[in-house]
């Protein structure tokens, strides 16, 4: 075998190796619950100086399907810049409905922030994000305090929130944008759309919208949106919740990355030369300061 091959496997490997972490799987975070109601913990395997700050993580799927395995490169890379990464599940729909599936999101956040210090993390200094319909439930978690206050969490403790390609923060606007697309070019209308998802109650989509619950004095923690310029509906969405962030007051970054789709977006995130990324850290580490 070529030796310089063999020498490029072993550093491979090394580099590897400096940069382990460790897992803790399938943790449930409701006793005796549903075998949705599990979570994944991610911690540095080097030793910390003190507590850490913690990324709690809600997967995408269409609220319909997804795991909490799709991190990505996440858990690797935040690791590394010393963060505990979390990642979650919760029931779907429509076994359950979206009141149900929040509170799982909540539940399982609550659990973080009573037990992550057995882990090495802070739970003083916790943000939550997610991608697709994960980036409603975490906009709607970090906006409507209802769902934390119930489990006993002081809306302090979030430091920030990544919502990643949502189209759903102002959710009749984009039931209203998708019905009239499909009326107009003759499409068949939704069987199963956001109208239905979200209860097919035009006060529940209003209630599920996270721009709803934007209000100044609150403490609503600053957000970082990130979205694909080229998919008109989640550009819209980011810039709407932007707006209305910035208008109470709530520090709010808006990025669109172009060169891009839906998923990769989140599944780059976390690459050396990926600007999305390199916005993500600039917001984390300004904010895990404090």
């Amino acid at each position: 075998m070529n030796i310089r091959f063999v020498s490029l496997i072993i550093g491979a490997l090394l580099m590897g190796s400096a940069f382990a972490q460790t897992k803790s799987s399938n943790i449930r975070y409701v006793e005796n619950g549903h075998p949705r109601h599990v979570l994944d913990i991610y911690t540095p395997d080097k030793p910390a100086a003190g507590a850490l700050p913690v990324i709690f993580w809600v997967h995408g799927g269409g609220w319909q399907a997804g795991d909490k395995s799709d991190v990505a490169l996440k858990p690797k890379v935040l690791t590394e810049r010393g963060f505990i990464f979390v990642s979650t599940n919760y029931r779907l729909l429509p076994e359950v409905g979206m009141a149900e599936l929040m509170g799982d999101a909540a539940k399982s956040l609550g659990w973080v922030h009573r037990n992550i210090a057995r882990y090495g993390g802070d739970p003083a200094r916790i943000f939550v994000g997610g991608h697709s319909a994960g980036a409603q439930v975490a906009a709607l978690l970090a906006t409507d305090d209802r769902y934390l206050k119930k489990e006993g969490v002081p809306f302090a403790v979030l430091k920030g929130c990544i919502p990643v390609d949502g189209d759903t923060y102002d959710i009749p606007k984009i039931i209203m944008t998708a019905e009239q697309r499909q009326a107009i070019y003759g499409g068949k209308m939704f069987a199963f759309g956001h109208r239905q998802k979200f209860g097919n109650d035009p006060e529940k989509h209003i209630d599920f919208s996270a721009v709803t619950h934007v209000a100044s004095g609150k403490g609503i923690p600053p957000f970082l949106l990130l979205y694909f310029s080229g998919n008109a509906d989640t550009r819209a969405q980011a810039e709407r919740l932007g707006a209305a962030l910035k208008a109470a007051g709530v520090p709010a970054t808006v990025y669109g990355k172009a060169d891009s789709n839906h998923s990769r977006l989140h599944d780059d995130l976390g690459k050396p030369d990926d600007p999305a990324t390199q916005e993500l850290y600039r917001f984390l580490d300004h904010l895990a300061r404090n």
